[in-house]
C-alpha cells in the first residue's frame, strides 16, 4: 500500500486509523451482517451511531443542551441559502466578507432580503482580516455572517467581530474541530465535513434552539431548508448522508483518543509553526497573508513565477506531496494541514521545499 501526503483542502486527509476501522467493518458492522452503506437510517443500529456521533461532539465541543445538532446534505454552500430563509425576520442581515465563500453567502442572502456587507478585505485580495471591533451594525439586521476560515485565502478571525449584540453565524468549514470553541458566543456555527471531520457529502449545524424559527422567515421556504423539519425529526426527515456521518462518529472518536480539541490546537500550532518559520525565511518561497491573520489550516504561497510554481507542483506530486496546487482565483501553492495530517508530513514538506529552493537557486 502506497499513502501519499494529502494536502487538498478538501476533501480532505482522514485519520489513517479510521479508515482502518472502516474498512474492517466494511463487510460487516458489529455483527449486523451488512455494510453501514446498506442499513436503514431508521434502524437500531443507525439510530445508536448518530445518537453517539452527536453526543461525541457535544462533548469535544461543549456544546450547550438549548442548541441542536443537525446532520445535513448540501454542503455548507446550501446553508447559504438556507441562513437568510431562517433567520432574515426583519429582512436586513450584515455580512463581513474575507473570502470566496463570504462573498458567496453574501451574494446568496441577496436573493432573499437585504444584505450588508459591512465590512471586506477584497482590496488586498483577502489577505487579510479587517478590524471587526466597530463595525456599521444595522439596528435591524436580524444577523451578522463570517466565515470564520477562509480555506482559499489562508486567514482566519483571531477575534471574533463586535456584533452589538446581534446574532453571530459563522461558517467553520475548515476549522471546524481545529481548536476549543465557545458555542455560547454563536448563534449558527456550521461546516461541511470534508475538509477536517469526514468525507463529503455532510454538513453539521449548530444552532440555539430560539434560533430554530416555527416558520421560515422567508415565504415560501423549501421544506427540506426549513430547520424546524429538520430539528423536529433528529436529522431524520429524509435519509441523511448515513456513511459520512458514521465517519464523521468515527474522527470524533479519535479526537477524544488524542486529548480532545485543546490538544489538537496544540499538534496544530506545532504543525503550522513548522511551516510558517519555514516560508518567512526562505528566498524562493512566500507566504501570501499578513501574520497576525494566518490560519493553522490553509497555507498559502507562492515563488512570484508562475512557470516556477507550476514546477514545484509537478516535482512535489512526484515525491509524493499531493494536491498543492492553490485555488484557480488565486494560483500558486497552497498547503492544508488538518487535524489527521501528521506533523511528519509538514516537516518533509518544508525538507523538500529546502531541496528545491537550493536546485533552483
Amino acid at each position: 500500500m502506497h499513502r501519499v501526503y494529502n494536502f487538498s483542502a478538501g476533501p480532505a486527509v482522514l485519520p489513517e486509523e479510521v479508515l482502518r476501522e472502516a474498512a474492517d467493518e466494511m463487510l460487516d458492522y458489529q455483527g449486523t451482517g451488512m455494510s453501514v452503506m446498506e442499513m436503514s437510517h431508521r434502524s437500531a443500529a443507525f439510530d445508536e451511531i448518530i445518537k453517539t456521533a452527536e453526543q461525541d461532539l457535544r462533548d469535544l465541543m461543549g456544546i450547550p443542551d438549548n442548541y441542536k445538532v443537525l446532520f445535513l446534505q448540501g454542503g455548507a454552500s446550501q446553508q447559504f441559502a438556507a441562513v437568510p430563509m431562517n433567520l432574515m425576520k426583519n429582512g436586513v442581515a450584515d455580512y463581513i466578507v474575507t473570502g470566496q465563500w463570504a462573498k458567496k453567502a453574501y451574494q446568496e442572502a441577496q436573493k432573499y432580503g437585504k444584505a450588508v456587507k459591512v465590512a471586506s478585505s477584497e482590496d488586498k485580495t483577502f489577505s487579510y482580516i479587517p478590524d471587526c471591533s466597530d463595525l456599521p451594525i444595522d439596528d435591524d439586521a436580524d444577523y451578522v455572517y463570517i466565515c470564520e476560515n477562509n480555506t482559499i485565502y489562508g486567514t482566519k478571525y483571531k477575534k471574533l467581530p463586535n456584533t452589538k449584540g446581534k446574532t453571530l453565524v459563522a461558517d467553520v468549514s475548515s476549522c471546524f474541530l481545529s481548536e476549543p470553541v465557545d458555542v455560547t458566543k454563536y448563534g449558527v456555527i456550521y461546516g461541511g465535513v470534508q475538509k477536517n471531520v469526514g468525507p463529503a457529502g455532510v454538513v453539521i449545524a449548530i444552532i440555539r434552539e430560539d434560533l430554530i424559527p416555527e416558520k421560515p422567515a422567508v415565504e415560501n421556504t423549501p421544506t427540506m431548508l426549513a430547520w424546524k423539519t429538520q430539528a423536529d425529526a433528529d436529522s431524520l426527515y429524509n435519509t441523511p448522508p448515513c456513511y459520512g456521518i458514521y465517519i464523521c462518529g468515527k474522527v470524533f472518536k479519535w479526537l477524544k483518543k488524542m486529548g480532545g480539541l485543546e490538544e489538537m490546537q496544540k499538534r496544530n500550532i506545532a504543525k503550522a509553526k513548522v511551516l510558517y518559520d519555514f516560508l518567512d525565511e526562505s528566498k524562493l518561497f512566500k507566504g501570501t497573508v499578513r501574520k497576525e491573520d494566518r490560519s493553522l489550516m490553509n497555507v498559502p504561497f507562492v515563488t512570484g513565477d508562475k512557470d516556477m510554481d507550476a514546477k514545484f507542483i509537478k516535482e512535489a506530486t512526484a515525491a509524493g506531496f499531493v494536491n498543492l496546487k492553490g485555488h484557480r482565483t488565486v494560483g500558486g501553492m497552497r498547503a492544508s494541514i488538518y487535524n489527521a495530517m501528521p506533523i511528519e508530513g509538514v516537516e518533509k514538506l518544508v525538507a523538500f521545499m529546502k531541496q528545491f529552493e537550493a536546485d533552483n537557486a
